[in-house]
C-alpha cells in the first residue's frame, strides 16, 4: 500500500507542473475571474515544492510548520475565487483576508488551536459551500459562462471527500499505517480527479 501511495503522489506531482505550465500557457485568455484558478494551482504547487526541496535540500525534515501558511492560503484564495464568481459585495472578500491572517497570527503566535485541523476542517466545510452554491449558479447560466464548470464541480467533490477522510481520520484512534495509507491514497486520487479537470479544462479553452 505504500508503494501505491507513492506512486499516486508522484503521478499528482506529474499533473500539478502540467496543469501549472499549460495554465501559464493559456493565461493571457482567462478573464480575471478565471485567472483566480491559475493563482489558486501556482499557490499549491509552491507548497508542494516547498514540501520537496527543504527536506532533500536544505536537509529540514520537519515542514509542519508550512501547514498553517497553507490553510490560511487556499481558504483565502478559493473562497475568493467563488465570491469573485458569485458577484458578492467586495467586503466579504476582506473579510477572508483578515479571517486567514488572523488565523496564522493565531496559529503561529499563540499555538491556537492547538490542532490546525480544526482549522482544516472549518475552511473546507466553507469552501464546499461556497462551491456549492456557484455549481448552482452556474447550472442556471449558459455553456459559454460555465468554462470551469467541471473544475467547480471537482472541488466541490474534492474537499467534500476531504472532510470525511479527516472525521474518519481522527475518529479511529488508533489507525494502522495500513489503514493510513489508505486514506490519504485515496484522497491522492481524488486531488488526481480536481487536476485532471482543470488540465481538460485548460486544454479545451479558446479565446
Amino acid at each position: 500500500m505504500a508503494d501505491l501511495y507513492k506512486t499516486i503522489l508522484f503521478l499528482n506531482y506529474g499533473l500539478l507542473l502540467t496543469v501549472i505550465v499549460l495554465g501559464a500557457v493559456k493565461y493571457r485568455i482567462l478573464n480575471s475571474k478565471e485567472k483566480q484558478y491559475f493563482y489558486c494551482i501556482a499557490f499549491l504547487f509552491f507548497i508542494e515544492l516547498l514540501n520537496l526541496v527543504l527536506p532533500y535540500v536544505f536537509k529540514l525534515n520537519d515542514t509542519s510548520f508550512l501547514y498553517p501558511f497553507y490553510i490560511a492560503g487556499e481558504f483565502f484564495l478559493l473562497t475568493g475565487l467563488f465570491i469573485r464568481k458569485l458577484a458578492w459585495p467586495k467586503y466579504l472578500l476582506g473579510l477572508g483576508a483578515a479571517i486567514a491572517v488572523g488565523f496564522m497570527i493565531s496559529k503561529y503566535g499563540f499555538d491556537e488551536p492547538a490542532n490546525a485541523d480544526i482549522a482544516k476542517v472549518v475552511s473546507n466545510i466553507i469552501i464546499i459551500c461556497l462551491s456549492g452554491v456557484t455549481l448552482i449558479d452556474e447550472i442556471k447560466k449558459t455553456s459559454a459562462q460555465n468554462r470551469f464548470l467541471w473544475v467547480d464541480a471537482s472541488i466541490f467533490f474534492y474537499y467534500s471527500v476531504s472532510v470525511f477522510i479527516f472525521i474518519i481520520q481522527h475518529q479511529i484512534v488508533n489507525l494502522s499505517e495500513n489503514n493510513y495509507y489508505i486514506l490519504f491514497t485515496a484522497n491522492n486520487i481524488f486531488s488526481s480527479i480536481l487536476y485532471c479537470s482543470l488540465l481538460y479544462t485548460f486544454i479545451r479553452l479558446k479565446k
